[in-house]
């Protein structure tokens, strides 16, 4: 499979809208089988934050074996479906492998993966310090792992697990 190489951008204010369009475009099919909401989440849901230009959707889904018929919906979308932690979610991107406009992520609701991601979001939204240590270490990663997309995410984990302990689990 062809990937695309890693290539960050600055932030731009159309992904939002970009967002906004494909969300309504996703609850149109998926109206009937959504059991939570659809949420803009990585890069390029922080404003300010370069990134790849690539929309991360995520959706919450009641579990994978229920959410697995939508699998077929989604390819009518010209979704492509690649088994990617599997054990995890359901991931898609649109068009294609080669070129990544979406990325959209079916995510048991209230697992912890979805609050993670949720957090994490939260977190770079909120501080400008967390938010300019990710982007210098996601601008040295790019340019180390510009071709191999798994070992530049797998490069990221230690940074996000610091922020991950951030949160205070006697709260949730």
């Amino acid at each position: 499979m062809i990937e695309q190489t890693i290539q960050l951008v600055e932030h731009q204010a159309k992904w939002r809208t970009l967002f906004l369009k494909e969300k309504t475009a996703l609850e149109l099919v998926l109206t009937d089988h959504l059991v939570g909401p659809i949420e803009h989440v990585g890069s390029t849901a922080v404003e300010g934050l370069m990134a790849k230009p690539t929309i991360d959707i995520m959706i919450g889904v009641e579990s994978l074996t229920a959410s697995k018929f939508m699998i077929n919906v989604l390819t009518n979308l010209n979704y492509c479906y690649a088994p990617y932690k599997t054990e995890q979610m359901h991931w898609f991107c649109k068009p294609s492998p080669a070129n990544r406009e979406f990325h959209l992520h079916l995510i048991p609701l209230n697992s912890k993966l979805w609050h993670d991601r949720l957090f994490f979001r939260d977190k770079l939204r909120q501080s400008a310090e967390l938010k300019t240590q990710y982007q210098s270490l996601k601008q040295k990663l790019a340019v180390q792992f510009a071709n191999d997309r798994d070992q530049y995410s797998i490069a990221k984990t230690e940074f996000i697990q610091q922020v991950l302990a951030l949160r205070d689990y006697n709260t949730n």
